[in-house]
Protein backbone atom coordinates (compact mmCIF):
# COMPACT_ATOMS: atom_id res chain seq x y z
CA UNK A 1 0.00 0.00 0.00
CA UNK A 2 1.44 3.74 -0.97
CA UNK A 3 2.37 5.64 1.85
CA UNK A 4 -0.05 8.89 2.39
CA UNK A 5 1.24 12.07 4.08
CA UNK A 6 -1.33 11.19 6.55
CA UNK A 7 -0.06 7.97 7.32
CA UNK A 8 3.52 9.46 8.09
CA UNK A 9 2.04 12.42 9.94
CA UNK A 10 0.14 10.06 12.35
CA UNK A 11 3.53 8.10 13.11
CA UNK A 12 4.99 11.76 14.77
CA UNK A 13 4.69 12.70 18.19
CA UNK A 14 2.61 15.21 19.66
CA UNK A 15 3.03 18.26 18.46
CA UNK A 16 2.87 21.95 19.64
CA UNK A 17 2.13 25.35 18.01
CA UNK A 18 1.65 27.25 21.33
CA UNK A 19 2.93 26.58 24.78
CA UNK A 20 4.31 22.92 25.04
CA UNK A 21 4.30 22.64 28.45
CA UNK A 22 0.05 22.94 28.30
CA UNK A 23 -1.11 19.90 29.17
CA UNK A 24 -4.30 18.16 27.28
CA UNK A 25 -6.28 19.59 30.78
CA UNK A 26 -5.54 23.31 29.69
CA UNK A 27 -7.46 22.65 25.82
CA UNK A 28 -11.38 22.68 26.05
CA UNK A 29 -13.51 21.71 23.10
CA UNK A 30 -15.05 24.59 21.34
CA UNK A 31 -18.34 24.44 19.26
CA UNK A 32 -19.00 27.13 16.51
CA UNK A 33 -21.01 25.25 14.32
CA UNK A 34 -24.70 26.07 13.00
CA UNK A 35 -25.65 23.19 15.72
CA UNK A 36 -24.86 24.88 18.46
CA UNK A 37 -28.09 26.14 19.77
CA UNK A 38 -26.20 28.53 22.61
CA UNK A 39 -24.87 30.63 19.65
CA UNK A 40 -28.12 31.46 18.81
CA UNK A 41 -27.79 34.49 21.66
CA UNK A 42 -24.59 35.42 20.42
CA UNK A 43 -24.30 38.11 17.88
CA UNK A 44 -21.47 36.64 15.72
CA UNK A 45 -20.88 39.22 13.68
CA UNK A 46 -19.28 40.96 16.33
CA UNK A 47 -15.48 40.13 17.18
CA UNK A 48 -16.18 41.62 20.22
CA UNK A 49 -19.38 40.09 21.52
CA UNK A 50 -17.96 36.92 20.07
CA UNK A 51 -14.55 37.04 22.41
CA UNK A 52 -16.71 37.31 25.18
CA UNK A 53 -18.31 34.06 24.38
CA UNK A 54 -15.23 32.50 23.99
CA UNK A 55 -13.54 33.25 26.98
CA UNK A 56 -16.34 32.36 29.14
CA UNK A 57 -16.06 28.76 27.51
CA UNK A 58 -12.34 28.87 28.66
CA UNK A 59 -12.93 29.99 32.04
CA UNK A 60 -16.23 28.27 32.90
CA UNK A 61 -13.89 25.13 32.06
CA UNK A 62 -10.76 26.21 33.50
CA UNK A 63 -8.90 25.80 30.46
CA UNK A 64 -6.41 28.20 28.75
CA UNK A 65 -7.34 27.70 25.16
CA UNK A 66 -10.06 26.40 23.35
CA UNK A 67 -9.66 24.45 20.28
CA UNK A 68 -12.00 23.14 17.63
CA UNK A 69 -13.23 23.53 14.46
CA UNK A 70 -12.41 21.10 11.74
CA UNK A 71 -14.87 20.81 8.88
CA UNK A 72 -16.94 22.49 10.90
CA UNK A 73 -20.53 24.41 9.28
CA UNK A 74 -20.41 28.00 10.85
CA UNK A 75 -22.68 30.73 10.53
CA UNK A 76 -19.93 33.42 11.51
CA UNK A 77 -18.46 34.01 8.06
CA UNK A 78 -21.95 35.20 6.74
CA UNK A 79 -21.20 38.85 7.88
CA UNK A 80 -18.75 38.65 5.08
CA UNK A 81 -19.24 39.27 1.19
CA UNK A 82 -15.85 37.32 0.88
CA UNK A 83 -17.14 33.64 1.93
CA UNK A 84 -21.14 34.66 1.70
CA UNK A 85 -23.22 33.06 -1.20
CA UNK A 86 -26.80 33.09 -1.40
CA UNK A 87 -26.97 29.52 -3.00
CA UNK A 88 -26.11 26.90 0.10
CA UNK A 89 -23.94 24.97 -2.13
CA UNK A 90 -21.40 27.60 -3.47
CA UNK A 91 -21.32 29.55 -0.05
CA UNK A 92 -17.85 29.23 1.82
CA UNK A 93 -19.21 28.40 5.39
CA UNK A 94 -16.67 25.17 5.93
CA UNK A 95 -13.69 25.45 8.26
CA UNK A 96 -10.69 23.75 6.76
CA UNK A 97 -8.45 24.48 10.09
CA UNK A 98 -8.12 23.75 13.10
CA UNK A 99 -8.70 27.22 15.72
CA UNK A 100 -6.79 27.71 18.78
CA UNK A 101 -7.91 30.30 21.05
CA UNK A 102 -6.28 32.14 22.68
CA UNK A 103 -4.90 35.90 23.38
CA UNK A 104 -3.10 38.25 21.09
CA UNK A 105 0.36 38.41 21.44
CA UNK A 106 0.57 34.55 22.20
CA UNK A 107 3.90 33.07 20.87
CA UNK A 108 3.36 30.91 18.22
CA UNK A 109 5.80 27.64 17.27
CA UNK A 110 6.69 25.72 14.41
CA UNK A 111 5.24 22.35 15.21
CA UNK A 112 8.37 20.50 12.94
CA UNK A 113 11.37 21.42 10.85
CA UNK A 114 10.26 24.08 7.92
CA UNK A 115 10.96 26.58 5.25
CA UNK A 116 9.07 29.52 4.99
CA UNK A 117 7.01 29.03 1.67
CA UNK A 118 5.53 32.13 1.77
CA UNK A 119 3.50 34.89 3.77
CA UNK A 120 1.25 37.59 3.20
CA UNK A 121 -1.28 39.72 4.93
CA UNK A 122 -4.52 38.68 3.53
CA UNK A 123 -6.70 41.93 4.57
CA UNK A 124 -10.27 41.11 3.24
CA UNK A 125 -12.76 41.64 5.83
CA UNK A 126 -12.88 38.15 7.51
CA UNK A 127 -9.91 37.00 6.26
CA UNK A 128 -6.70 35.79 7.99
CA UNK A 129 -4.76 39.09 8.14
CA UNK A 130 -1.42 38.39 8.51
CA UNK A 131 -0.34 34.60 7.50
CA UNK A 132 3.05 32.47 7.18
CA UNK A 133 2.90 29.43 5.33
CA UNK A 134 5.61 26.47 6.37
CA UNK A 135 7.13 24.08 4.11
CA UNK A 136 8.17 20.45 5.67
CA UNK A 137 9.37 17.09 4.47
CA UNK A 138 9.11 13.78 5.59
CA UNK A 139 10.56 10.85 4.58
CA UNK A 140 10.40 12.34 0.98
CA UNK A 141 7.06 13.81 1.19
CA UNK A 142 6.53 17.50 1.19
CA UNK A 143 3.34 19.20 2.96
CA UNK A 144 2.69 22.27 4.41
CA UNK A 145 1.25 24.37 7.19
CA UNK A 146 -0.65 27.44 7.32
CA UNK A 147 -0.62 29.68 10.76
CA UNK A 148 -3.66 32.57 10.56
CA UNK A 149 -4.25 35.45 12.10
CA UNK A 150 -0.94 36.89 13.34
CA UNK A 151 0.31 40.14 14.35
CA UNK A 152 1.59 41.97 11.90
CA UNK A 153 5.24 42.23 13.57
CA UNK A 154 5.19 38.45 12.15
CA UNK A 155 5.43 39.02 9.11
CA UNK A 156 7.84 42.10 8.92
CA UNK A 157 11.04 40.71 8.86
CA UNK A 158 10.47 37.22 7.55
CA UNK A 159 12.09 35.97 4.23
CA UNK A 160 11.08 32.87 1.53
CA UNK A 161 13.27 30.00 2.26
CA UNK A 162 13.95 30.93 6.46
CA UNK A 163 14.47 28.31 8.32
CA UNK A 164 13.07 27.09 11.25
CA UNK A 165 13.35 24.62 13.90
CA UNK A 166 10.60 22.44 15.81
CA UNK A 167 9.40 24.31 18.53
CA UNK A 168 11.35 28.14 17.02
CA UNK A 169 8.79 30.68 17.51
CA UNK A 170 7.97 32.12 14.10
CA UNK A 171 4.93 34.45 15.15
CA UNK A 172 2.50 35.97 17.48
CA UNK A 173 -1.05 36.56 17.19
CA UNK A 174 -2.79 39.64 16.29
CA UNK A 175 -5.88 41.15 17.38
CA UNK A 176 -9.27 42.11 15.77
CA UNK A 177 -7.80 45.28 14.18
CA UNK A 178 -5.40 43.16 12.22
CA UNK A 179 -6.52 39.44 12.26
CA UNK A 180 -9.44 40.18 10.10
CA UNK A 181 -11.68 41.09 12.93
CA UNK A 182 -12.05 38.14 15.06
CA UNK A 183 -11.25 37.43 18.87
CA UNK A 184 -8.07 36.67 18.87
CA UNK A 185 -6.76 32.49 17.64
CA UNK A 186 -4.69 30.95 15.23
CA UNK A 187 -6.36 29.51 12.02
CA UNK A 188 -3.89 26.37 12.10
CA UNK A 189 -3.97 23.87 8.39
CA UNK A 190 -2.13 20.94 6.76
CA UNK A 191 -2.08 21.57 3.22
CA UNK A 192 -0.65 18.84 0.75
CA UNK A 193 -1.04 20.79 -2.76
CA UNK A 194 -0.42 24.61 -2.40
CA UNK A 195 -2.14 24.67 -5.80
CA UNK A 196 0.12 28.18 -7.01
CA UNK A 197 -1.44 29.54 -4.05
CA UNK A 198 1.34 32.38 -2.56
CA UNK A 199 0.89 33.91 1.39
CA UNK A 200 -2.62 32.28 1.46
CA UNK A 201 -4.70 29.43 0.88
CA UNK A 202 -8.72 28.82 1.07
CA UNK A 203 -9.51 27.96 4.79
CA UNK A 204 -13.16 27.43 4.07
CA UNK A 205 -14.75 25.85 1.80
CA UNK A 206 -18.32 25.71 -0.11
CA UNK A 207 -20.59 22.19 0.85
CA UNK A 208 -20.16 21.29 -3.68
CA UNK A 209 -16.13 21.62 -2.98
CA UNK A 210 -15.77 20.00 0.65
CA UNK A 211 -14.50 16.25 -1.01
CA UNK A 212 -11.42 18.01 -2.47
CA UNK A 213 -10.61 19.90 0.34
CA UNK A 214 -11.26 17.11 2.55
CA UNK A 215 -8.71 15.49 0.95
CA UNK A 216 -5.87 18.19 0.46
CA UNK A 217 -6.39 19.77 3.81
CA UNK A 218 -6.16 16.47 6.29
CA UNK A 219 -7.36 17.00 10.09
CA UNK A 220 -4.84 19.23 11.70
CA UNK A 221 -5.18 17.20 15.00
CA UNK A 222 -3.23 14.26 12.86
CA UNK A 223 -0.34 17.07 14.49
CA UNK A 224 -1.16 18.20 17.72
CA UNK A 225 -3.35 15.27 19.09
CA UNK A 226 -5.46 17.22 21.26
Amino acid sequence: MKTSVEQLIKTLPKCSVIDSSFSKNDYVALDLSTTNETLKSVDVSSSEKLEIFVNNHSALNKAKVAFGGYLETRNIYQRSSYFKDTNPETERNIHLGLDLWIASETPIYSPLDGVVHNFKNNTNFGDYGPTIILEHNIQGFNFYTLYGHLSLESIQHLTIGQKFKQGEQIATLGDASVNGDYPPHLHFQIIKDMQEYVGDYPGVCSKQDLEFYRSNCPDPNLILKL
